[in-house]
């Protein structure tokens, strides 16, 4: 695992390398928790800091899977958007998906992490240490982003990529498409982040980027 330091008081975990799976420290709150696969170490690795409460960008497995443990290891409480809570409570993602039977679902269970009860539900405005919550809707129901104006940094989940988890190639591409409850929807997310002209964009996917044009450029080139 690979941790470096963004920017002030934001710590990036790279649960696997390189930039494939990340989770972020802002402050003392952990923004998402990657898989049960990977809790023991990023549980590990936080050792070293102040956790005082967990936030979700979304509830899918690679995002929620770690929650519980992280959030009976360190006694916090854990946060998310409405339309992803009952997903993060239950582990049970399949409702996420843009076909509850599809293949994605068939596998949902053997991916899944347990559940754990949401303490408060985030909305639009609310404030997660220095970040501003942003509802951004499409990938998944209760999908969150979280900003930080004064050094105008983005925590943006899987609104895009920047790394294709499953080639591991890097370079900005939309979500995979079998995941994603509303495309169209995310596009208006995406575009919604880029209004913001964000000078460092943390990604759940792939390594921060900072090359602010290239964002705006990718961004104004999706579909409407």
């Amino acid at each position: 695992m690979k941790k470096r330091l963004v920017a002030p008081d934001l710590w990036q975990f790279a649960l696997q390398r390189p930039d494939v799976l990340n989770v972020y420290l802002a402050g003392d709150v952990l923004i998402d928790a990657g898989m049960p696969s990977t809790s023991r170490q990023l549980i590990g690795a936080l050792k070293a800091h102040q956790v005082g409460a967990h936030a979700l960008t979304h509830a899918h497995f690679d995002h929620q899977g770690g929650s519980h443990a992280v959030c009976e290891s360190f006694g916090v409480p854990m946060w998310c958007g409405a339309g992803d809570r009952e997903a993060a409570e239950t582990g049970d993602w399949t409702r996420l998906l843009p076909r509850p039977d599809g293949w994605m679902a068939r596998l949902a269970h053997r991916l899944a992490g347990p559940g754990h009860p949401v303490a408060r539900v985030l909305a639009d405005g609310d404030r997660v240490g220095d970040f501003t919550v942003i509802e951004t809707p499409g990938h998944t129901p209760g999908h969150l982003a979280f900003w930080r104006e004064r050094d105008r940094i983005l925590i943006l989940g899987d609104v895009l990529f920047h790394r294709n988890p499953a080639t591991r190639r890097s370079g900005l591409r939309e979500p995979f498409g079998f995941a994603t409850r509303d495309p169209s929807v995310n596009r208006e997310s995406a575009r919604k982040l880029a209004a913001l002209e964000p000078l460092v964009v943390c990604f759940g996917h792939g390594e921060p980027l900072t090359d602010v044009a290239r964002f705006q450029e990718f961004v104004s080139s999706l579909e409407s």
